[in-house]
């Protein structure tokens, strides 16, 4: 299934198991209307690149994979709704705002920076045009996503929402680990309130037996699409994924590089290991 704000590959109905993926980043495509002032080459910085192609073996093993059709730059998908910042509009948000420190950095609903220092816009951005990029592919992509998980919910009483990111491997000034050199994964649950611990930490046995090097919510905890969509007491949860981008491509050129092969292949395995686990705590 395709439309303007996501694509949606799911299994055929008899495969299908409560794991749902979202990778809300990985598009590159930047609608006309943008009308960005930013580089290319700045744009491109904040793209999760291929990341949805890293994950397309998962329908292969029953689960459904979500991703995003536009960029984040000009819609983020893994920001609140109301995350506005008043300083790229040019009247006042006629609704109430709640402008998250991530707005405040220049990484809200609407990017005001591209990378530190550099502005996406060298205007102010009109009511009319945010709310159509709300209209067109915020709240499908977020109905898409909410009906994929609450049909798994309902079906088998428990899913598993997997939300799939990439992530530079040096922290920049627009980040709160500015400098720091990044592990190979960054599992966040937010402090465990967004799925079981037990499961998170499960995650990360599974990567370091592969040689990778995880760390959990440190410095990523998890973003609005992790927090909107659990409820562990419920049977409903979701952690994030951030896949450390000199893993498998070239940061500079964002060309994919030699290793991409072998972690494409290494998250096939991991879907494949987590349909097991699941199907343990459905039995």
């Amino acid at each position: 299934m395709m439309q303007d704000a996501y694509s949606l590959t799911a299994p055929d109905d008899d495969k299908l198991i409560p794991l749902i993926f979202d990778s809300p980043h990985s598009s590159r495509f930047c609608p006309p209307d943008m009308q960005a002032t930013a580089p290319e080459a700045a744009l491109m910085s904040g793209w999760d690149a291929y990341v949805d192609e890293l994950w397309s073996g998962a329908p292969q093993i029953g689960a459904s994979l979500l991703a995003a059709r536009v960029h984040r730059s000009y819609i983020d998908f893994n920001r609140a709704r109301s995350d506005i910042d008043p300083e790229l509009l040019d009247q006042p948000w006629p609704e109430a705002l709640q402008v998250s420190e991530k707005s405040k950095a220049g990484m809200g609903l609407i990017r005001r920076y591209a990378l530190p220092g550099v502005q996406m816009y060298d205007r102010k951005l009109s009511i009319a045009e945010v709310q159509h990029r709300i209209d067109r592919y915020y709240d499908p992509y977020h109905a898409q996503l909410q009906e994929l998980i609450n049909e798994a919910h309902a079906r088998f009483g428990q899913v598993w929402h997997i939300d799939c990111h990439s992530m530079k491997s040096v922290g920049n000034a627009m980040n709160i680990d500015n400098g720091a050199r990044r592990p190979d994964f960054v599992l966040g649950d937010r402090d465990g309130s967004a799925a079981d611990p037990a499961f998170t930490e499960w995650v990360a046995r599974q990567l370091q037996a592969q040689g990778y090097v995880v760390k959990i919510n440190d410095p990523y905890r998890g973003a609005e699409l992790v927090r909107a969509y659990s409820n562990p007491q419920h049977g409903r949860y979701s952690i994030q994924i951030e896949i450390n981008r000199g893993l498998y491509m070239d940061e500079q050129s964002l060309e994919r590089s030699a290793g991409f092969v072998t972690l494409q292949h290494n998250l096939t395995q991991l879907a494949e290991q987590m349909t097991r686990y699941i199907s343990g705590k459905l039995t």
